[in-house]
């Protein structure tokens, strides 16, 4: 019994120092985020002028990773929607309060949409986290992140084919990396992705930029 009661001890800290990380986490990416999205590109170091961080930023790819990132090597599928939902919380509330007292503006109609999402966080990272399993259904939602991160990669139609933004391509070749199954598995999560992303991409033409 002491024992289970030690273990159960160490488990909350564990919890409370992750949770408390990623609100550290999230706050400082909101208030980067919010800060270069309101300095002049020219104002900021060459490297970030001709990775254009600025914008890179503003798009929606970056976020879904560091979510899916957060959910795929989370312990447990309630811990993975406790730290996504915090990191969340805690960017979309630094970033607005930034954008209303420095910034001197508040964009009501994203910060809505911002807070929707913040809140359908956790349910989507319990469903990623599963993604780390085995079976069908494993491979299904293996696919449906690869296609997500796809469409948010790539522009492409009957006659072109374009990368939107180079680190936008690291953090989709890092996502497959992060997929990785055995050789016949990773095949069907591929093909099923490119499947998925092309019949989405149909579904919803626009990117989240």
């Amino acid at each position: 019994m002491e024992k289970i009661r030690k273990n159960t001890k160490i488990k909350k800290i564990e919890i409370l120092k992750f949770s408390l990380l990623f609100v550290f986490f999230g706050t400082v990416m909101g208030v980067i985020s919010k800060f270069l999205d309101t300095t002049p590109i020219n104002e900021l170091p060459y490297l970030f002028e001709i990775l254009d961080i600025g914008n890179f930023l503003s798009r929606m790819a970056i976020w879904i990773f560091i979510g899916q990132s957060i959910a795929l090597f989370t312990k447990s599928p309630y811990r993975a929607g406790l730290y996504v939902l915090l990191f969340f919380s805690a960017m979309v509330t630094s970033y607005y309060l930034y954008s209303h007292y420095v910034a001197g503006f508040f964009p009501y109609h994203y910060a809505m949409i911002w807070i929707i999402l913040t809140l359908i966080s956790p349910f989507l990272a319990f469903i990623v986290w599963l993604a780390k399993g085995q079976g069908k259904i494993a491979i299904i939602i293996s696919a449906l992140i690869f296609s997500a991160m796809f469409n948010l990669t790539f522009s492409y139609g009957i006659f072109y084919f374009d990368i939107n933004n180079i680190l936008e391509l690291i953090l989709f070749i890092i996502t497959v990396l992060f997929l990785k199954r055995e050789k016949k598995e990773m095949i069907y999560v591929i093909v099923l992705g490119i499947i998925m992303a092309v019949i989405l991409n149909q579904i919803l033409p626009f990117h989240f930029g």
